[in-house]
């Protein structure tokens, strides 16, 4: 138990380490990245919010109402509620202007029925129903494989039915991906139709996209690398059985 314990933080710390730096670095892009064009006030002299009201008013979403988000770069748009709620709903930076553009590109796929969307509204389901039973069915594997039936395949298929459970969370960060590449490509095209950033400003805007879509990136590695960790301690475990 002891030498699977120490197999267990070794992998930890070979695996998973490098994406936490990965995240940390993206995190920290999406900062330095927001700070910068946040000292950039947009030509058009309009607020994040005026601007995302008239964008949603050209995309026949008059039905969305707009309100205050908690917190910095905590915007986001709510299907079920019809709210697009901005952070800084009075900004009137690039940073703040691609933000809004950003939520309003999630409402635009949920109004053309981008299917990606739908199969993380899915995933989502069911990873928030798996996560509530991962522990209990990790802790019930352990306990058959070393104490209750140690040579019962009760405890194997209940590990496996855990790597599943737990490989929800990454099937929802791997169909998040596209969502949210897809939500900024929305917003830098409805930026230039619209003209309301002039081209210099637009190249802003995207960098501030693009920065903010690594996180998701990063979060996927994240939750790649700690399904491989698992998978490398189950089948440790199963070794150790035969």
């Amino acid at each position: 138990m002891i030498g699977m314990l120490y197999w267990h933080y070794y992998l930890l710390g070979i695996i998973i380490l490098p994406g936490i730096i990965f995240g940390l670095v993206a995190q920290a892009k999406v900062s330095n990245t927001y700070a910068k064009y946040s000292k950039v006030v947009a030509k058009c002299g309009k607020s994040s919010s005026e601007i995302a009201r008239l964008l949603l008013d050209t995309a026949n979403l008059q039905n969305i109402k707009l309100t205050k988000a908690d917190g910095e770069l905590g915007d986001y748009y709510d299907p079920t509620k019809k709210i697009i709620a901005l952070s800084k709903p009075n900004g009137n930076s690039v940073a703040d202007i691609s933000v809004a553009a950003h939520e309003i590109g999630h409402a635009l796929q949920y109004k053309t029925n981008y299917l990606p969307i739908k199969l993380r509204t899915a995933a989502i389901k069911l990873s928030n129903i798996s996560s509530a039973l991962l522990m209990p069915l990790i802790l019930i594997a352990l306990l058959s494989n070393f104490w209750l039936f140690p040579t019962s395949t009760f405890g194997t298929i209940l590990l496996w039915i855990s790597v599943g459970t737990f490989g929800l969370s990454t099937l929802v960060s791997l169909v998040t991906l596209p969502v949210e590449y897809n939500a900024s490509s929305r917003a830098t095209k409805i930026l230039e139709d619209s003209k309301i950033l002039d081209k210099e400003e637009t190249v802003y805007a995207k960098k501030m996209l693009n920065a903010a879509a690594l996180t998701y990136v990063a979060s996927l590695v994240v939750s790649l690398l700690s399904l491989l960790r698992i998978l490398l301690i189950v089948f440790s475990l199963n070794s150790n059985r035969d």
